[in-house]
């Protein structure tokens, strides 16, 4: 219980200095947060999540990452990446590189918003004249997995820039990452920041330094591949609270917010967890 205790204490504080800060200066809290609490976390290893902290699970986590999950999806991805569409066009002529996530989530000041990397795909089909693809798992799940695995290695480096719109999106990621919502009366950071490493029935919850650098995700769980987004949708429902709609806007400005939030970590996308 003491535990507890200093523990709510400090995250109450970075909490509250958070509310004051600009975007560097939360980055910063953020990320001392976590590596005072898990100081046996060596530099860079919490793009790991949970096998970051949990000795014993990495172990397995390994072993499984032999004979990857998602390398299925990857091969679908790197097809549907080259696919043609119908005007003779594919993805491949809307990116210079598949290896395309360092690059996101970026603000568009001409669009007005947090643009995802899953959005910049689906912006391109639709600029062909093709379909959108469904936004949580399927086939967008799987051009990101490809997507993601060129990406490997990438450093984080999202930028706010000196546009107040920039800023009010970032705020309001922060702000839906550290609002209690739901009948369990929830927010992101109770779970992956103040029990980060706390048992939620049999699970260990993760900590949010990191979250944004795997996705998508195999999730043995789904026996799929999954979006970011469909974990934020996922999270939600689990508190009993609605889910906003996947790459909308709040999901998006919450992803903003997070990969700022793990800024000078590395991509390693796509992953495999429980």
């Amino acid at each position: 219980m003491k535990k507890l205790t200093q523990l709510g204490m400090v995250f109450g504080m970075v909490v509250s200095a958070s509310a004051l800060a600009g975007p560097e200066e939360d980055r910063t809290a953020f990320q001392n947060f976590y590596e005072k609490r898990f100081p046996q976390v060596v530099e860079g290893d919490f793009i790991n999540g949970v096998y970051s902290i949990l000795p014993g699970a990495r172990e397995q986590w390994e072993a499984i990452e032999e004979f990857p999950p998602y390398e299925v999806a990857i091969e679908e991805g790197e097809e549907l990446y080259n696919t043609v569409f119908a005007n003779g066009k594919s993805l491949a002529d809307c990116f210079d590189t598949p290896a395309q996530r360092e690059n996101y989530p970026y603000w568009d000041s001409e669009k007005g918003k947090v643009v995802t990397m899953e959005q910049a795909v689906n912006d391109c089909r639709v600029a062909n004249g093709e379909k959108p693809y469904k936004t949580k798992k399927g086939a967008l799940a799987a051009v990101s997995a490809y997507m993601s695995y060129e990406s490997r290695g990438q450093a984080i480096n999202v930028v706010i820039p000196d546009d107040p719109a920039a800023i009010a999106a970032y705020n309001e990621g922060k702000e839906l990452f550290y609002t209690k919502r739901g009948q369990l009366n929830f927010s992101c950071s109770d779970c992956h920041m103040y029990g980060a490493g706390l048992n939620a029935r049999a699970d260990t919850m993760s900590p949010a330094f990191g979250h944004a650098s795997h996705w998508p995700v195999y999730r043995s769980k789904w026996q799929a591949m999954g979006t970011l987004h469909r974990r934020f949708a996922g999270c939600n429902t689990n508190i009993r609270a609605k889910p906003f709609k996947a790459q909308g806007t709040e999901y998006s400005n919450l992803e903003y917010f997070l990969t700022y939030m793990s800024n000078g970590l590395e991509f390693n996308g796509p992953g495999a967890r429980k």
